[in-house]
């Protein structure tokens, strides 16, 4: 049975062994999300060894050769000695500049970071409290427009970083982890095709910055926005830019008239780019009603929110 080493910590484990389960299955709280390698919560560096990499073109080759993997797509074959993301070493400090509610259970937090932060609209961040706990959020911001750092987070149910989300007050202090990619953007080459942006729940927080990154770039295309949720919590910012823009359409949907809604998509164009967001349910069910609707599988970008504690 293969050695694994973490810190201070040695243990056997199963061969083929997955790296994230027998980290967390050990009690030392590598923090995940999608266990696809596209949040890239889970990054460990291997100091001695080399695990079972299922997805080694997740990460650049820069982070590869310094040690970096995605704990998640690991398997154990061998001896391995790891070293865990420190957040006061690995990470970067933010502020807390805005702490208000969009709806009775989506707060929109605002940071703004230590270092000037580059990135593009939809990417997302491991965000740290000050007690350890991590969890990854998308941001809602538009680089080169706003100032700060938004995220949109979901506290309608307990966690560990929610019930700390919850009580930051401006002036508070977080870590956070490296800028991850993910898979949703707006590319300026798509500006003539049609735009579809399909969200449910705070899945709508990375489209609201693609949406606006994708209006500032000068989309011309006609842009489709729905929103499935309890809480249609930027109904009036999105109505508001449905006025000043006459290319784009919002639809607010309600959860239980989602199935109807589903049933109703229809692709008009081939040329459609649609980008869905939300739990792995509602991801699950745009995607196949989108594929049954016409729209070539290389044209639909997904990103999964799992439920986070």
């Amino acid at each position: 049975m293969p050695e694994l080493r973490a810190g201070d910590w040695q243990w056997s484990v199963a061969a083929g062994s997955n790296l994230l389960d027998a980290l967390n299955g050990a009690g030392l709280c590598v923090p995940y999300s999608c266990r696809a390698g596209s949040c890239h919560a889970c990054l460990v560096r291997c100091t001695q060894g080399e695990p079972l990499d299922a997805q080694p073109e997740a990460l650049d080759a820069g982070q590869r050769e310094k040690g970096w993997r995605l704990a998640c797509q690991c398997r154990v074959v061998d001896d391995l000695s790891v070293e865990l993301f420190d957040p006061v070493r690995d990470g970067s400090l933010a502020t807390v500049s805005g702490h208000d509610w969009l709806s009775p259970s989506v707060l929109r937090l605002r940071l703004e970071p230590e270092r000037p932060l580059r990135y593009r609209a939809g990417q997302h961040l491991l965000l740290w409290t000050a007690s350890g706990v991590a969890r990854p959020y998308s941001l809602a911001s538009v680089p080169g427009e706003d100032t700060f750092l938004e995220f949109h987070i979901d506290c309608a149910r307990p966690g560990a970083f929610v019930d700390v989300a919850r009580f930051l007050k401006i002036g508070d202090e977080l870590r956070m982890g490296e800028l991850r990619g993910g898979v949703l953007h707006y590319d300026p080459d798509w500006q003539e095709r049609p735009l579809w942006l399909l969200a449910a729940g705070t899945g709508l927080g990375p489209l609201w910055g693609i949406l606006r990154e994708a209006l500032r770039q000068g989309h011309q295309g006609p842009i489709r926005v729905m929103h499935i949720a309890r809480e249609h919590y930027l109904a009036a910012s999105l109505q508001g830019l449905a006025t000043e823009h006459d290319q784009l359409q919002v639809e607010l949907i309600d959860a239980e008239q989602f199935q109807t809604a589903l049933s109703g998509l229809r692709v008009a164009s081939r040329q459609t780019i649609a980008l869905v967001c939300g739990s792995p349910g509602s991801v699950e069910a745009f995607s196949k009603r989108l594929f049954i609707a016409g729209l070539p599988r290389g044209q639909l970008l997904a990103d999964t929110f799992l439920e986070k504690g």
